[in-house]
Order: C-alpha cells, then sequence, then structure tokens
C-alpha cells in the first residue's frame, strides 16, 4: 500500500510540473497512445522517448550510488505468470492509465476535471499497481523497466514491459481519438470532432 501510494503521488507531481511543457509525457507508453491518436508528432515522440529513457538511466545510476554499490534488482514475472500473461497484465493496466490520461488531461472537453487530471493518473497508477504489482511488478512505463534493467544488466522478460504497455496504451489512445471524442461531439454539436493539430497540443 505505501509502496503504491507513493507512486500515485511522485506520478501526479511528475505530470505536474511537465504538463504545461511537454504535455506530462514521463511515460514511453502514454507518448505513444497520444502519436497513435494524432496529439504528439513522430519527432517529438522520439525526443520524448528519448528523455525518458536517459531519465531512467540517470535515476537507476543515482539510486546505485546512494544505496553503496547495489544492484538494482528489476522487474521480474511472480512464480505461475507466463510472458504472455504478463503482457496481457500490462496491456490491461496501461489502457486504464493511457484512457485516464486521455480523459482529463489530453481532451479538450476535459474542463474543470483537468484541474485534478494528474491526481487521477497518479491514482490510477496506484490503483494498478494493488491490483497488478503481486503479478509482474505493474510497471505500464517501458523506461521504468529500461533503466534497472541497464544498470542492474537483468534482462529476462524485458520485451514483456515494452509490448504489454505499448499495446494498452495504443488501443486507448485510438478508442479515445476516434470514438470517444468524435461520440461526444456528434451528440452535443451534430457533428464529428477533428482531432487538433500536432502543434495545437
Amino acid at each position: 500500500m505505501a509502496v503504491a501510494l507513493a507512486h500515485a503521488l511522485a506520478l501526479a507531481v511528475a505530470v505536474s510540473v511537465a504538463v504545461n511543457i511537454s504535455g506530462g509525457h514521463v511515460n514511453p507508453a502514454i507518448t505513444f497512445g497520444a502519436l497513435l491518436g494524432g496529439r504528439i508528432t513522430l519527432v517529438r515522440a522520439l525526443f520524448y522517448w528519448v528523455a525518458q529513457l536517459l531519465g531512467a538511466i540517470v535515476a537507476s545510476l543515482l539510486l546505485r550510488l546512494t544505496t553503496g554499490g547495489m544492484r538494482p534488482p528489476g522487474f521480474s514475472l511472480a512464480s505461475g505468470v507466463g510472458d504472455w500473461h504478463a503482457v496481457l497484465l500490462e496491456a490491461v493496466m496501461t489502457f486504464g492509465l493511457m484512457y485516464a490520461y486521455y480523459a482529463t488531461v489530453i481532451d479538450p472537453k476535459r474542463g474543470h476535471v483537468g484541474t485534478i487530471g494528474p491526481l487521477a493518473v497518479g491514482f490510477m497508477l496506484g490503483a494498478n499497481m494493488l491490483a497488478g504489482g503481486p503479478f509482474d511488478g505493474a510497471a505500464m512505463n517501458p523506461a521504468r523497466v529500461f533503466g534497472p534493467a541497464l544498470v542492474g544488466w537483468r534482462w529476462r522478460h524485458h520485451w514483456v514491459y515494452w509490448l504489454g504497455p505499448f499495446l494498452g496504451s495504443g488501443f486507448a489512445g485510438l478508442l479515445y481519438e476516434y470514438l470517444v471524442i468524435p461520440a461526444a461531439e456528434t451528440a452535443a454539436h451534430g457533428h464529428p470532432h477533428q482531432p487538433l493539430a500536432p502543434e495545437d497540443y
């Protein structure tokens, strides 16, 4: 519970301080969902991915330094959890995280709910960690896995934590952008929504 709450609050703060600069992208999977939804350009997504991975590496190096050289344990699967089970679990959890992000941070109709957007995203992460943490660590963020894997040189099951989150966030981004937003716009104004141009976000 303490770990999940700490992650929830930390993500809420991270999104809050970065939302007016980059849209609060601290997760390659979130960037991927926004990219598929047409909210950012591929060039910008590439810059975000590089920054996110570098941030994870630096954080892992600092952790190793402050723990006297302790090798980061990284993420692992619980006994009985197969690779594809973990892919599905990561996809489902990241779908929820991306959907919450889209609804409260990206959606142009978010209104006052945008004020609590970072907190909503953070608590979604915390809830997912409580549910999925015992099975595969509940990463939902390839950068969170990449940093410790590189610094600790532990690559077992590593692909799981890329494929699962990208599948979940990609599906959520496409679903929200091309089904939820147009349906809401049509109901309110009688015409479908046109996605924002990437430079408008």
